[in-house]
């Protein structure tokens, strides 16, 4: 019992420590993605923190099993540099005895994966969309902040104004430019710039909305061209744009897992059969793990970590690809994920008795050349 707890101690401390750094890194890079639809008007700042806590869920479903294999890999590769599995092995502690030991914490975030896999990373999927649903029924009015450039439409229209009334509804100091468009489609040279001293949001019947803008001037030209047109207006009205916010949020990834099991639908069965895969793949990269985690003193501790990582990366890309193929109906729906799962068990399984085998053949071996 007191192995147990030191072993299961070791992989679940290194677990966490892997697995926090990766989640970072992977939520910096979608935090600094979200902060710079914010900063262009696309996304309200408000709920950037919203977002990343509801999409937390789908992040850990997949950082877990990588953090657990990394774990195994580095808490048992110290162990065997300083001799502490050597010892252990000499008092009886098999390789089959190590996994067993190791399947237990293994469960533990199996269990979890399969929680964050089929319940909660639906969930905060459903939520981020709804979130997002949100955004996209806003204008560039109500993003709009005092005192800043705000660029929408890829840059083609930017929009400043120097005051803004509490309630958003007028504006003080206003200048929008917006480059044309030609008939095409393309853009052109030609650039359109309104100022205009104050200005109001105004309601149609159609459900647009319109800034009205009052005392002002338009001036229509192209840069590095003497012909420009400038008028003077009394009130002028522009229609305010909804603000295009980009997230890849696949639907059948919002669809809860109970409606899924009822489901004939190919794409629908191919992601249920992705969210069982998530806490099967946490045992099998233990079983992988276990046997790659012994190294040689001599060699250093990281000797196998690149191999290894490149086995779990060939692992998962092969079962993302299966699942595409899935999807799109180019393998059959009753093979599955399933023979995927199949192979690396065996993989597993081979590289779990090939130690033992390779060690029976050094005795052998020795003890040919005693007989001699």
């Amino acid at each position: 019992m007191i192995v147990f707890r030191y072993l299961s101690r070791e992989v679940l401390i290194t677990l966490s420590a892997v697995s926090a750094v990766l989640l970072v890194i992977i939520m910096s890079g979608r935090f600094i993605k979200y902060l710079a639809q914010a900063a262009s008007g696309a996304l309200d700042p408000g709920v950037l923190f919203q977002i990343m806590g509801f999409r937390l869920p789908g992040f850990l479903q997949l950082i877990l099993p990588l953090g657990l294999f990394l774990g195994i890999l580095l808490a048992y590769g110290r162990l065997y540099l300083e001799s502490e599995m050597t010892v252990l092995s000499a008092t009886g502690m098999s390789q089959q005895r190590l996994l067993g030991i190791t399947m237990v914490p293994a469960a533990v975030v199996a269990a979890l994966v399969a929680w964050l896999s089929l319940g909660l990373a639906p969930q905060g999927v459903t939520r981020v969309a709804q979130i997002l649903n949100q955004q996209d029924a806003l204008t560039e009015f109500d993003t709009l902040v005092p005192g800043r450039f705000q660029m929408l439409r890829d840059g083609s229209r930017v929009t400043y104004t120097e005051e803004l009334s509490e309630d958003r509804a007028n504006l003080g100091g206003v200048f929008i430019s917006e480059t044309r468009a030609s008939g095409d489609g393309k853009k052109d040279r030609g650039i359109s710039v309104l100022v205009a001293d104050k200005g109001r949001q105004e309601m149609h019947a159609d459900g647009n909305r319109y800034l009205i803008l009052e005392n002002g001037y338009r001036y229509d030209g192209n840069p590095g061209q003497p012909d420009y047109r400038a008028i003077k207006y009394e009130t002028y009205g522009v229609m305010l744009p909804k603000p295009e916010v980009s997230e890849e949020i696949s639907e059948r990834e919002a669809i809860p897992t109970a409606t899924l099991l009822g489901s004939s639908e190919l794409r629908d069965r191919a992601e249920l059969q992705w969210r069982l895969s998530l806490p099967l793949l946490v045992f099998i990269v233990t079983l992988m793990a276990v046997p790659l985690s012994r190294v040689n003193p001599r060699q250093g501790r990281f000797l196998k970590l690149l191999p290894a990582i490149l086995l779990y990366m060939a692992y998962l890309t092969i079962l993302i690809s299966v699942r595409s193929a899935l999807e799109k109906g180019r393998l059959p729906i009753g093979l599955g994920l399933w023979w995927v799962h199949a192979l690396f068990l065996v993989i597993g399984v081979a590289m779990m008795g090939w130690q033992p085998w390779r060690l029976a053949q050094a005795r052998r071996r020795s003890r040919m050349e005693v007989a001699q």
